[in-house]
């Protein structure tokens, strides 16, 4: 039987519109009638799992020859359409369109057999280990998927069964590629987590080049359990062994003598690029389209082993000090030719990773370092005790560093100022003035200003965005001074009086040379700071206010206390009254200097040394010791007196000491709360005397 094609191509070439318009309601039966049989056909297969080889086959050869027929009938249409346009446009774009709708549905049968297709090239490749093959048949089926998704909704329980059956292909892929990579890549991993000491963890390579493409399991096992523990354990040293009969052998081994807690950066190259390469010589040479093996490792994993790189390598590298700064360059030129090996063995792709922007940034990481060191130095300065103190000095002097000569500019500016002030002042002032009087402070505020000196030491010389970061870093420490301090060491400050004292005279001290730190530095800080950014003066009220208010309110408490216990003593009047007189003596008598102490203890020892004298009823002088000596029977106080005169002269730790739990001498003559009484009044309200008074019950 004769085509409908022939029957087109036999005509004249001036067809009846009629005749053409009834070939082209053939054509969409028969579209029609293709479409139901390729959708059940798909459906059976992919949804139902029925087979029907022949069947599908001879329905694909159906699917190519209509689609041929579509083809021909609607070049000729074009065609006469074009000779007959000034005839009957609108009856022919009518018909056209009919057409132009069985090609759609045309097409979309055209990506279902290209699907079907794809997918028993897939199943062969997969029987006969062609695993790439299998996985660009997969890929090729996918885009067939895809080309469908412009069919109408009708169809979508179709394209479900074909998005489900790419998946179930995808799985069953990768568990092949899983048996393989098993069968030849054997892993011995450590039997505990913990287990870092050893790392026994070695796998063998059987093959020289796989079929296959790296899927993410074994690049993650070779990452965690290989990669990893290379860079952050700088015992671990890495083995290759080659043997014939098993093949190439990658192993970890712990070198116990190591005492290192980092690995340097040429360490930590050197043990990945040997990985790496045993790697690329025996398995990952191998292209997977236009990739090769070690391209799609790297991938994988490059993101991850680099940041471990950074933060568990290149970070603690970081020079702390600025003279270091230049012996990096070897650092970066390490971390270069690593990055050049990578590209070598295509396991990196591009020519800056953040590998190596890390490494070039080293100002600033060394700035950010130092930043954070310092103020946590600072901070653990500032959380300690206060009452470590150091004298100082009207002629103390910060020992300020020697400093590399300023610009010739600021040195003609200083000669100038200093004519003019020799101008201008002929009679010179003390040497003593503008000095700080004498005193004494926190010990850790002096090296908290040490530290300030060093910090700004370092910004000398250093890039303008450093010496910017370190310049703030010092004004931060002051003010983080100025906020924790009062905070921290509030209750002690008010508890004190001393403390609040040695507070005052460190915000005194610090206020003092705050003035004249930053006119040190400025002319060799790079601009801006040059230009008068750098100082500390706006700094100076704050810290002098800090330490008034501090010593006013220790004034306040002491004033409160002073008027509490002379409020007994009745304004000192009618003394000549016994009761008054005992209140304003005990009043009086709760304030005992030290010099007032020393002068009762030498009184009263007097009075122990000679009273007994008095005792002489005997004309001979040396029978009467017998009754001098025996004082304490007649004068009943006189051991009670005894201990008075001990404990006038003795420090905190002997009058605990003869305390003894109350079982000692004076715990005998007075209770306990009598000697509190005794200890508040002989000494300073300080730590150590509270410490007294707690072991005293």
């Amino acid at each position: 039987m004769a085509s409908f094609v022939t029957d087109v191509l036999a005509s004249s070439g001036k067809l009846e519109k009629e005749d053409l318009s009834g070939k082209i309601s053939k054509m969409s039966r028969k579209v029609e009638d293709t479409k139901e049989e390729v959708c059940d056909m798909i459906n059976k297969r992919y949804t139902d799992f029925l087979p029907s080889l022949q069947g599908s086959e001879e329905l694909m050869v159906q699917v190519d020859e209509v689609s041929k027929e579509m083809d021909v009938l609607k070049n000729c249409i074009e065609t006469e359409v074009q000779q007959n346009i000034h005839v009957a446009v609108a009856e022919y774009a009518k018909l056209k369109q009919q057409l132009e709708k069985n090609t759609i549905i045309i097409t979309m049968l055209g990506h279902l057999k290209e699907f079907h297709n794809a997918m028993e090239e897939f199943n062969k490749a997969l029987v006969d280990k062609k695993y790439v093959d299998a996985a660009n048949q997969l890929e090729r089926a996918r885009a067939s998927v895809d080309s469908l998704k412009g069919w109408k909704t009708s169809q979508l329980p179709l394209l479900s069964a074909l998005r489900s059956e790419l998946t179930v292909q995808r799985e069953n892929l990768i568990y092949h590629l899983g048996d393989e990579w098993k069968g030849l890549v054997i892993w011995r991993l450590p039997s505990s987590k913990g287990e870092t000491s050893s790392f026994l963890n070695w796998f063998k390579i059987l093959n020289i080049k796989l079929d296959f493409c790296c899927c993410c399991g074994p690049g993650q096992v070779l990452l965690k359990t290989m990669l990893k523990p290379l860079v952050m354990y700088p015992s671990l040293c890495v083995r290759v062994t080659e043997q014939q009969s098993e093949g190439t052998t990658l192993a970890l081994h712990c070198l116990e003598e190591s005492t290192e807690e980092r690995s340097t950066p040429s360490q930590v190259y050197s043990k990945l690029l040997l990985v790496l390469k045993t790697l690329h010589t025996h398995l990952l040479d191998v292209s997977i389209g236009d990739k090769k093996l070690s391209a799609i490792l790297g991938e994988l994993i490059w993101e991850e082993i680099s940041q471990c790189i950074i933060h568990e390598c290149l970070l603690y590298s970081i020079p702390t000090n600025s003279s270091q700064l230049e012996k990096y360059n070897t650092v970066i030129k390490e971390t270069e030719e690593f990055e050049k090996s990578l590209k070598e063995l295509e396991f990196l792709q591009g020519d800056s990773t953040d590998l190596l922007k890390y490494a070039r940034d080293v100002n600033c990481h060394f700035a950010s370092k130092k930043c954070k060191d310092v103020i946590v130095a600072a901070r653990k300065l500032m959380t300690s005790k206060m009452h470590n103190t150091v004298k100082i000095t009207p002629d103390y002097k910060l020992r300020l560093p020697k400093l590399p000569a300023p610009g010739s500019e600021v040195k003609v500016k200083q000669e100038t100022t200093k004519e003019e002030l020799i101008m201008e002042n002929t009679k010179q002032l003390s040497a003593w003035s503008l000095c700080l009087p004498a005193c004494r402070i926190s010990e850790s505020v002096q090296q908290l200003m040490e530290l300030a000196l060093n910090t700004l030491c370092e910004a000398v010389g250093s890039s303008t965005q450093c010496a910017l970061q370190l310049f703030f870093t010092v004004r931060n420490i002051f003010q983080l001074f100025y906020d924790v301090v009062p905070t921290y060491h509030k209750e002690n400050l008010l508890k004190f009086p001393h403390l609040a004292a040695i507070q005052h005279n460190n915000c005194m001290y610090l206020a003092h040379h705050l003035l004249t730190l930053g006119h040190h530095f400025r002319a060799h800080l790079p601009q801006p700071l040059s230009e008068g950014v750098a100082t500390f003066v706006d700094m100076v009220p704050g810290f002098r206010k800090l330490g008034a208010q501090c010593f006013l309110a220790q004034m306040n408490v002491q004033r409160a206390e002073l008027l509490e216990r002379l409020s007994t003593a009745h304004n000192f009047c009618n003394l000549d009254d016994e009761d008054n007189y005992i209140a304003a003596s005990k009043a009086v008598r709760q304030d005992i200097s030290s010099e007032d102490g020393e002068h009762l203890h030498t009184l009263c020892q007097t009075i122990i040394e000679e009273g007994p004298l008095v005792f002489i009823p005997l004309a001979e002088e040396n029978k009467n010791k017998k009754y001098q000596e025996e004082v304490p029977l007649y004068v009943k106080k006189w051991s009670t007196f005894k201990e008075l005169v001990i404990v006038l002269r003795a420090n905190l730790q002997e009058i605990v000491d003869r305390w003894a739990d109350g079982k000692g001498p004076l715990a005998v003559e007075f209770s306990s709360s009598e000697v509190k009484n005794l200890i508040r009044a002989l000494f300073q309200n300080t730590e150590r005397r509270a410490v007294a008074l707690t072991k005293i019950k």
